[in-house]
């Protein structure tokens, strides 16, 4: 999500040749090496989600409710990576927008609406996994695959509604002084929240889900301790079910962390920023987008590192044996994954 935020006088249109962009102060070669970077970045959120979409639809045995969750998940990552990442890169390197103003709502409408979305899945993934861990013998009754469908809908049309309500009303600019010559000189896409917009958004988007998701995991981890002092009394496909269900909630819980870690330093400095005036450097704003950024880019190598079924299939999608359709009744997982 990116916020574009100066003082007034800094924005005087004559200054920029009646709108044109500022002259890049980085040498070509730190260009290079930005372009490089991001490039590299992009590539990883969008070829690792697309292969965990892949994976997640072409094999029958992970289509499963929380594989339907992460799968959406996936697709949210992949859409950032795809389509806001690439503009938001030459932004941030030519520190000029070059594609005008309503394509630059169109674009911020997204970014915000997918980072949104983000947080929900994340929420609904904890819902999903508490059901499972914390009232296994319910869970199969209480996550079906409607409810699944009923939770992604919500995913999807909250933060979509809010995003592009939001921005194309232009009420996150009620009353912020020197707007309309933000706009006027649009060569840096200036998107910004007002106070009561900065707190709405902070508290809705971020503060209230991630809050709600740390709560959960925390009565997830406390019956977990539980089952762990039972579980030599359990037979051995309960001990088995039990430690992959605990593996799985661990797993998304760093998912979970490395989320609210990419993405609060640019949730606190949009609430903060209305407060200080707009004072916060733009390099400082753009930094924090691409800090948040990232988190898309983490969450495949977090998949790979911690699920050998992701592994597994990637492997089988690499040599191309996907195409074959017996293939897509495979076995993922083995005896070694629960012990």
């Amino acid at each position: 999500m990116a916020a574009f935020a100066e003082q007034q006088e800094t924005f005087d249109c004559s200054e920029y040749g009646n709108g044109s962009c500022p002259e890049n102060e980085r040498s070509l070669g730190v260009r290079v090496a930005i372009y490089s970077f991001m490039a590299g970045a992009i590539f990883i959120t969008v070829f690792g989600n697309l292969a965990m979409m892949v994976s997640i639809s072409c094999f029958k045995q992970l289509h499963t409710p929380t594989n339907f969750l992460i799968l959406s998940m996936a697709v949210t990552d992949f859409l950032l990576g795809f389509t806001i990442m690439p503009y938001s890169m030459i932004r941030s390197v030519e520190n000029c927008w070059y594609f005008g103003i309503t394509f630059c709502k169109i674009h911020y409408s997204f970014d915000l609406m997918l980072s949104i979305t983000s947080i929900f899945h994340l929420c609904s993934v904890a819902i999903d996994r508490f059901y499972a861990i914390c009232y296994p013998l319910r869970y199969s009754t209480k996550i079906t695959i409607p409810v699944i469908k009923r939770l992604l809908l919500l995913c999807w049309s909250v933060p979509g509604a809010f995003a592009f309500g939001v921005v194309f009303s232009e009420a996150y600019a009620e009353g912020i002084e020197g707007y309309d010559i933000l706009v006027a000189c649009s060569s840096s896409c200036p998107v910004m929240f007002n106070k009561l917009w900065g707190i709405t958004l902070f508290m809705t988007g971020f503060f209230t889900p991630g809050s709600i998701m740390v709560g959960i995991y925390g009565k997830i981890f406390a019956v977990s301790r539980k089952h762990a002092r039972a579980i030599n009394t359990l037979s051995e496909n309960q001990n088995n079910q039990m430690r992959k269900d605990k593996k799985a909630a661990k797993t998304l819980g760093i998912v979970m962390g490395v989320f609210l870690l990419c993405w609060f330093p640019c949730f606190f400095t949009i609430l903060l920023d209305p407060f200080l005036n707009f004072s916060t450097p733009v390099v400082l704003f753009d930094a924090l987008t691409w800090f948040g950024y990232f988190n898309s880019t983490c969450n495949p190598l977090i998949y790979g590192f911690f699920y050998p079924w992701f592994r597994r299939a990637l492997k089988y999608i690499l040599l191309g044996k996907i195409f074959n359709s017996h293939f897509h009744n495979t076995d993922l997982f083995t005896q070694k994954e629960t012990e």
